[in-house]
């Protein structure tokens, strides 16, 4: 993204508020104290007020000392909860807190408590936002209808494909090659899923094959799942290959927000298969270049593999499609182009205060 602004002429530094160990240790041991829960990442350990506080004065010193007046934020929990540096900020975002608590495997670890006062937390910051751009139409839709704002201050730009190539090759759609690709956080992005589904599809197609890329971390699944093969640590243009070969990108997850994997497969060719929540039914066109399934289940999962199979040659008309569509719609210079225009029209300094509804009735009272 940052090539992609540098070549419309404009100058990007980068600013990364990383936290120094002790002061991890201090957030951690306020995220338990603060009754939040037991974090179970550090994704969710930096939702708290003392993380974000910590992160966003981090952001606010550094654009003092380079005088930015526009600062782009890539993630939430660096927002400031109020601002302090007089520069605008915008932020680009592919999930909220509200959608991903809908699907979060640890949910479980965090109390009602930390639901709630992320929640709010989140409310504050996107309120310190002059605009904000989202992935997807989706999201954009959860920001207006969930958190309050203003729909003039939300845009949905899309996303880039990352480095891969469209393929424009031979494909064989009748080799029984499925897909799935975690390099990490290999449980949320449905890999005990797809490996209990293959396992079920295969005892009725015996000719189909599942290779796995993954970070290798669980040393037990080679060994309890035979039948897999199990890659890690794969140059690009290798994994690029597995794209080009497979027949269908099998990819339930469990609550990734969009899914470049998705991106990557399509303007390979192969269309995807997936779970029925969050970014996919956007990418998939409601299910046009892709396979749905409502629920994370290793029978219905198994059934839709075995439906897509069946047909190849509506496979490569759904690959055609999909690179095609995503071809259109995705691409890093396009989303850079479409924030740009919006950010240039700001030259005033933005007043949460008086430009938010919502801040102007709270400080009425």
């Amino acid at each position: 993204m940052a090539t992609s602004f540098e070549r419309l002429g404009m100058d990007v530094e980068g600013i990364f508020p990383y936290l120094s160990m002790v002061e991890k240790i201090g957030v951690a041991t306020s995220h338990v104290l603060s009754g939040y829960g037991i974090a179970r990442n550090s994704e969710s350990l930096f939702r708290g007020m003392r993380a974000r506080s910590a992160r966003s004065a981090r952001v606010a010193a550094a654009a003092r000392r380079s005088g930015a007046a526009k600062i782009l934020h890539t993630g939430t929990l660096d927002l400031p909860l109020c601002k302090s540096d007089g520069a605008d900020h915008f932020l680009y975002c592919d999930q909220t807190w509200d959608l991903s608590l809908r699907y979060r495997v640890d949910r479980s670890s965090l109390t009602s408590k930390a639901c709630a006062e992320f929640d709010e937390a989140e409310r504050r910051c996107y309120a310190q936002m002059r605009h904000i751009f989202t992935f997807g139409d989706y999201v954009r839709d959860n920001l207006i209808a969930h958190y309050g704002v203003e729909p003039e201050r939300v845009t949905a730009v899309g996303s880039g494909m990352g480095q891969i190539d469209p393929y424009l090759g031979p494909k064989d759609y009748g080799n029984g090659f499925l897909l799935f690709v975690a390099k990490h956080l290999f449980e949320a992005k449905g890999g005990y899923l797809v490996l209990e589904a293959f396992r079920q599809a295969r005892l009725r197609r015996p000719d189909l094959k599942l290779v796995v890329v993954w970070d290798g971390r669980d040393e037990s699944l080679p060994r309890r799942y035979p039948e897999v093969q199990f890659r890690s640590r794969l140059r690009w243009g290798v994994l690029t290959s597995l794209y080009r070969r497979a027949a269908l990108l099998v990819q339930p997850m469990l609550n990734d927000p969009w899914g470049q994997v998705y991106l990557e497969a399509l303007a390979s060719r192969t269309p995807v298969l997936g779970l029925n929540r969050n970014g996919l039914p956007e990418i998939t066109h409601h299910g046009a270049q892709g396979f749905l399934v409502d629920e994370p289940d290793a029978d219905a999962l198994a059934g839709a593999i075995l439906e897509a199979m069946s047909d190849p040659s509506r496979l490569a008309l759904m690959g055609l499609i999909g690179q095609r569509y995503v071809q259109r719609h995705y691409s890093w210079d396009k989303a850079a182009r479409k924030m740009a225009a919006v950010m240039a029209d700001f030259e005033r300094p933005f007043d949460p205060v008086t430009s938010n509804p919502t801040l102007n009735k709270e400080s009425d009272r």
